[in-house]
């Protein structure tokens, strides 16, 4: 029986630890964009060659990731026989039963790492855009913009390796990175 109640207490820690997760890394992109950026009211203006610069870098290195993820996918299609297509897999006169077990999880692997992403680069990008029109300082577009293209670099490689850890690690700085200008967009607007 104690180790029933020490399992509930460990899950109703994982759930607080959770649910309070994207508030404090809220708070802490407020403080960085307050204490160390500065947030100055909402000035629309084409983006200085700073901005232009930051966007292009992050964009470079997103696009070396989709490359990466996209690269190592077919890869491991390759090393396991894994097709895409229905017509693929009828000419080869195969079928998916007969993939290893192995290689249905590398590739389940390899979808995850690019769905997860896919999913939230759209978000940074609907976020990046209106970003380099609001005037902020350089240090932020830099740190917010090349910082999340580098945390997703880093994500890349701890899906892909199995290293929970700094998956972990890398998906705090990249929502970190998302909240930092989120979180300056809406101080700026209000102030």
């Amino acid at each position: 029986m104690a180790s029933h109640t020490e399992d509930n207490k460990k899950g109703s820690t994982g759930i607080w630890v959770i649910l309070v997760y994207p508030v404090v890394l809220l708070l802490i992109s407020l403080s960085l964009n307050y204490f160390l950026f500065g947030v100055k009211s909402c000035v629309i203006a084409l983006p200085s060659i700073e901005h232009i610069r930051s966007i292009i870098i992050a964009a470079v290195l997103l696009t070396i990731n989709h490359t990466w993820i996209m690269t190592a996918t077919e890869l491991v299609r390759a090393k396991f026989k894994i097709h895409s297509t229905p017509e693929e897999w009828e000419k080869k006169g195969s079928n998916y039963n007969d993939v290893a077990e192995e290689g249905v999880r590398e590739l389940k692997r390899h979808h995850d790492t690019h769905l997860n992403t896919t999913e939230n680069t759209i978000y940074f990008i609907l976020l990046a855009l209106p970003f380099i029109f609001v005037s902020p300082p350089a240090a932020a577009i830099t740190v917010w913009l090349i910082g999340y293209a580098i945390a997703r670099i880093g994500y890349t490689y701890s899906f892909l390796s199995g290293n929970d850890g700094a998956r972990g690690l890398f998906m705090t700085l990249g929502l970190l990175s998302m909240y930092g200008i989120a979180s300056y967009l809406v101080v700026c607007l209000f102030k």
